[in-house]
C-alpha cells in the first residue's frame, strides 16, 4: 500500500514537471512564431491595413523614441494604464514592420540625459496638480527628418494609430507635398491695385498655417491644366468657374490627384454687385462644380441654405437658425479627421442631395439634425421670430460635408470642352499654335480608387468665422474660435500623405460605457417628462375650468372661491400629489434597477475568469482522482 502511494506521488510529481515543460516549450515556440490573437471588441490591438501598407513600403529603418516617466509618482493612475496601451501598440508596429521600425524607450527622470533628449525631440513635459513634471510622448526620425507627438493624451486615443502612422509617413517623405489653391476669394492675399481699386489684403490664417507644412501653389480659375507636381487641389469658392477649368480638375482627379472643394450657395464673405437692383447694392456670391457634381451624382441647391433649430446660433430675438454651430453629434466620429474637430461654425451653408454615381461610395462627414430644413436665400440672414416663421423640419439629417470614394469616370465623355465664347476661327488658330495640347490623350476613368471631399460652405474658412485675431503687446495672436481650420488642415494633411492614410480607421475606444443602463435612464427620463407634461396639462385644464366658473359667478367677490371652484382646486391638488408620488416612485425604481445592473456587471467582470479557472481546476482534480481510483 505504501509502495503504491509512493508511485502515485512520483507519477503526480512527474506529471506536473512534464506539464511545466510542455508549457515552457509551447511558450518558446509561440514566441518564435510571434503568434498573436486580438480578442477585443473593435480589434483595438490590431494595426489597420493602411498602416501595414505604409510599413511595408519603408526603404530604411525608422526610429521611434518613446518617452514615458515610468515609475514616477507624478503620473496619474489612468495615464499609467494608457501608457501601457501605447507601448503595446508600438510593439505591434515593431513586429509588423519586419525590423523597419526601431523602438527606443526612455525614462526621462528630472535632470537626466533622457530628459534632455526629450526636450531636443520636442516632447513636452506635463505638470500635475501638485506641480510635478512627467513625460508621455514620442518622436519619429528618419535620416535628417523628424516628427514629434509632444503629448500623448487619452482623449485622442481613437486617433493614436493615425497619429503614429502619419508621423512615420511624414518623415519617410523626401520633400514637402505641393498643394494647389484655387479660389475666387483673396485667400492667398492681395496687393494694392490702382486699376481695380482693390484694397490690399493679408493671406487668410488657413493659408499661413498650411504654409508651415506644405508648399502652396496658386492655381487660377482659368487654368487649363493642373500641374503634375500638385498632389492635392484645395478649391475654395470657385465662383464663375469655366467648363475648361472643370475639365482640368476632372483630368487631375483621374490622374490620381486629390480634390478638396468648398462650394457655397450663399458666400457671405464674397459680396458681389447686385446687377438686378437698380439702386445698386450687393449680394452674396455663389459657387458650385456643376459638371463634376452632375457626373458624380451629387448636387447642392443654389437657391437655398440650411436652417437648423437644434444647431442654431444665438437665442431669443438673436436666434439665427442658418448660422449652424455643430457639435460632435453632427460629426462623423469614425473618421480620422472629423472625429477630433470638436465644433464647426457653418454660416449660411447648403446641403448635398442625390445618389452617388455607380462605382462611388458616399460617407457623410458632417450633417444637420433632423430638426432642419432648406430655406430660401431671402431669409438667410434673418434672426429671431421671422427666421422660424413657417418652419417645417424635414425629419432627416442633411449632409453638409461628404467624402466620395471609388473609381471616378470623366464628367466630359464628349471630350475637352470648347473655350467659352471663342469663335471657331480663333479656336482653329489656337489649336494650330498648340498642337501638343491637342495631342494629350483624355483620361476616361481613374486607374485606381480615389477620394474627393466636398463641403457645402466656404465661409467657414474665412478669418471672420474661424479665428479671432488679437493684438497683445504689439504681437498678433490668432485664437481659433472653433474647429473650422482644423477640418481643412486635417483634410489636406490626410490627402497629402500616403494614400493608405486616407483609409486608416479610427481605433475603437477602450472605454465601454454601460449602454443598457443609459437606455434605461433614457426611458425613465422620457416617462418622467411625460408625467410632468401630464401634470402641466392638468394644471392648465384646471385653470381654464376655474376661469370659466368665475365668469359664471354673479355678485360675488373675485377673491373668493365658490364650492364648485374649491372642489375643483382640491381635485387638482390631489392629482398633483399623486403625480409627485408616482415621480418619486419612478426615480426610486430607476436607481434600484441601475444599481442592481451595475452590481451584477461588476460581479461578472471581476469574478467570471476566476470562477472559470476554479471550475476548470476542480474538473481536472475530479478527473485525476477517478484515474487514481481506477488504478
Amino acid at each position: 500500500m505504501q509502495r503504491k502511494h509512493l508511485e502515485t506521488m512520483l507519477y503526480s510529481t512527474g506529471g506536473v514537471v512534464a506539464l511545466l515543460a510542455v508549457l515552457v516549450a509551447f511558450n518558446f515556440i509561440a514566441g518564435a512564431f510571434n503568434f498573436r490573437a486580438d480578442l477585443t471588441d473593435g480589434n483595438v490591438y490590431t494595426l489597420s491595413p493602411g498602416t501595414r501598407a505604409i510599413l511595408s513600403r519603408l526603404e530604411a529603418p525608422v526610429k521611434v523614441r518613446y518617452y514615458y516617466s515610468q515609475g514616477s509618482a507624478a503620473v496619474p493612475v489612468g495615464l499609467k494604464t494608457f501608457a501601457k496601451r501605447v507601448e503595446d501598440l508600438l510593439n505591434e508596429y515593431k513586429s509588423a514592420s519586419g525590423g523597419k521600425v526601431v523602438l527606443e524607450k526612455f525614462n526621462p527622470e528630472p535632470d537626466s540625459d533622457a530628459e534632455d533628449s526629450a526636450q531636443l525631440d520636442s516632447v513636452e513635459g506635463q505638470l500635475t496638480n501638485t506641480g510635478e513634471k512627467f513625460y508621455l510622448g514620442l518622436a519619429v526620425s528618419f535620416l535628417d527628418q523628424k516628427a514629434a507627438i509632444p503629448v500623448l493624451a487619452p482623449d485622442r486615443e481613437r486617433l493614436l494609430e493615425y497619429d503614429i502612422t502619419r508621423a512615420i509617413a511624414q518623415v519617410a517623405a523626401t520633400k514637402k507635398p505641393v498643394v494647389g489653391v484655387m479660389s475666387a476669394l483673396p485667400v492667398m492675399g492681395r496687393t494694392l491695385s490702382p486699376l481695380t481699386k482693390q484694397q490690399p489684403a493679408e493671406p487668410w490664417v488657413l493659408i499661413s498655417e498650411l504654409k508651415r507644412s506644405f508648399e502652396l501653389k496658386k492655381v487660377d480659375l482659368e487654368e487649363k491644366k493642373i500641374a503634375d507636381e500638385i498632389k492635392v487641389l484645395l478649391v475654395i469658392h470657385p465662383r464663375n468657374i469655366t467648363e475648361e477649368t472643370e475639365y482640368a480638375i476632372d483630368q487631375f482627379l483621374l490622374r490620381g490627384g486629390k480634390l478638396i472643394a468648398f462650394v457655397d450657395p450663399y458666400a457671405y464673405f464674397d459680396q458681389q454687385p447686385d446687377m438686378m437692383n437698380p439702386f445698386g447694392g450687393s449680394q452674396a456670391g455663389q459657387s458650385t462644380l456643376y459638371r463634376l457634381f452632375k457626373a458624380w451624382g451629387v448636387d447642392v441647391d443654389m437657391g437655398k441654405v440650411i436652417a437648423d433649430l437644434t444647431f442654431a446660433s444665438g437665442a431669443g430675438p438673436r436666434l439665427l437658425p442658418t448660422l449652424l454651430s455643430l457639435n460632435p453629434q453632427a460629426l462623423n466620429l469614425d473618421d480620422v479627421v472629423t472625429s477630433q474637430v470638436g465644433t464647426l461654425l457653418i454660416p449660411f451653408g447648403g446641403a448635398f442631395k442625390g445618389k452617388p454615381a455607380e462605382g462611388l461610395t458616399q460617407t457623410v462627414l458632417a450633417h444637420t439634425s433632423k430638426n432642419s430644413m432648406p430655406v430660401d436665400l431671402i431669409i438667410a440672414t434673418l434672426s429671431g421670430e421671422p427666421s422660424t416663421r413657417g418652419f417645417q423640419p424635414t425629419g432627416e439629417e442633411l449632409p453638409l460635408a461628404i467624402r466620395l470614394t471609388g473609381k471616378f469616370r470623366t464628367a466630359f465623355p464628349e471630350g475637352r470642352p470648347e473655350p467659352l465664347g471663342a469663335p471657331a476661327k480663333d479656336r482653329k488658330k489656337a489649336e494650330e499654335k498648340k498642337p501638343e495640347a491637342k495631342a494629350e490623350p483624355q483620361l476616361k476613368e481613374s486607374a485606381g480608387e480615389n477620394s474627393v471631399v466636398l463641403v457645402a460652405d466656404a465661409d467657414l474658412l474665412a478669418d471672420g468665422a474661424a479665428v479671432e485675431v488679437q493684438e497683445i503687446f504689439g504681437q498678433k495672436l490668432v485664437i481659433p474660435r472653433n474647429g473650422n481650420l482644423a477640418l481643412a488642415q486635417g483634410l489636406v494633411e490626410q490627402f497629402s500623405g500616403d494614400n493608405a492614410l486616407i483609409s486608416l480607421r479610427s481605433r475603437a475606444s477602450f472605454s465601454r460605457p454601460l449602454t443598457v443602463i443609459r437606455e434605461m435612464e433614457a426611458r425613465a427620463q422620457e416617462s418622467y417628462l411625460g408625467k410632468i407634461k401630464e401634470l402641466e396639462d392638468s394644471l392648465n385644464q384646471t385653470q381654464e375650468k376655474l376661469q370659466a366658473l368665475q365668469k359664471t359667478r354673479s355678485g360675488a367677490s373675485s377673491t373668493l372661491f365658490t364650492p364648485e371652484q374649491q372642489a375643483e382646486l382640491e381635485n387638482f391638488r390631489k392629482r398633483a400629489a399623486e403625480t409627485r408620488r408616482d415621480l418619486k416612485e419612478l426615480r426610486k425604481n430607476l436607481r434600484v434597477e441601475t444599481d442592481a445592473l451595475e452590481l451584477w456587471t461588476k460581479v461578472v467582470n471581476i469574478s467570471l475568469v476566476p470562477l472559470l479557472v476554479a471550475l476548470a481546476g476542480l474538473m481536472l482534480a475530479l478527473a485525476k482522482r477517478r484515474r487514481i481510483k481506477s488504478t
